[in-house]
């Protein structure tokens, strides 16, 4: 099998989920809810899991609920001393830059957010660019027109010519199902969703070699 594009999730796929950032953001999405739409705090936790299982983000399930300005959502989730739970990776970096094929970006967040993580990650310029949430539109994974918009962002015509690097196989499902060979990130469980699982991308060496011969 031949790859030419790479996608990667950010967050807990490019660091792991021990670093506890993600769990920070979700502790922000339920501040926001709280402060700028009076919601009880007793109800915040079944309306988010709602809206992730229905639309994919909590996000997407504000806006049509609420109609909130995603601006002012992401800005205020993603206002963190990023440092305090992520350091510089040279070992990933190193990884990352050796990989022959074109790598982008492709989050549910925002840009700001992604380059921000990349930046403290020490992995600038180890990325040909950035899908996010604003480039599909306010679409999300894993809604199928999300996954479309990306390999058009890439310039990417065949789906079996990407590969989709997530920590969730709710992502990962339709990108399958589209043709991408998929990677589940942060487990060695195999999933239905996912062509191959792996602990840490640091393991991909060893996982899939054949993606430094390309061939």
């Amino acid at each position: 099998m031949s790859f030419t594009t790479l996608f990667f999730d950010v967050d807990d796929t490019l660091y792991p989920a021990t670093a506890g950032l993600w769990e920070a953001i979700r502790d922000r999405m339920s501040e926001f809810m709280h402060e700028r739409l009076n919601l009880s705090p007793q109800e915040i936790p079944m309306l988010r899991r709602s809206y992730f299982e229905k639309y994919g983000t909590t996000l997407r399930g504000l806006q049509i609920h609420y109609h909130i300005d995603p601006d002012d959502y992401l800005t205020y989730v993603h206002d963190l001393h990023l440092e305090s739970f992520l350091k510089p990776d040279p070992v990933l970096r190193s990884l990352l830059l050796s990989l022959p094929q074109n790598k982008w970006i492709f989050t549910n967040a925002d840009e700001q957010h992604a380059r921000r993580v990349i930046e403290t990650l020490g992995l600038s310029h180890c990325f040909v660019g950035i899908v996010d949430v604003r480039a599909m539109d306010y679409h999300c994974k894993p809604e199928v027109e999300a996954y479309r918009l990306a390999m058009d962002f890439a310039g990417e015509t065949e789906p079996h010519n990407c590969v989709l690097f997530d920590d969730s196989a709710r992502n990962l499902a339709p990108a399958l199902d589209l043709g991408f060979f998929t990677i589940l990130v942060g487990t060695n469980q195999p999933n239905k969703a996912a062509n191959k699982t792996i602990p840490n991308l640091k393991d991909l060496p060893k996982k899939m070699p054949q993606l430094w011969s390309n061939s």
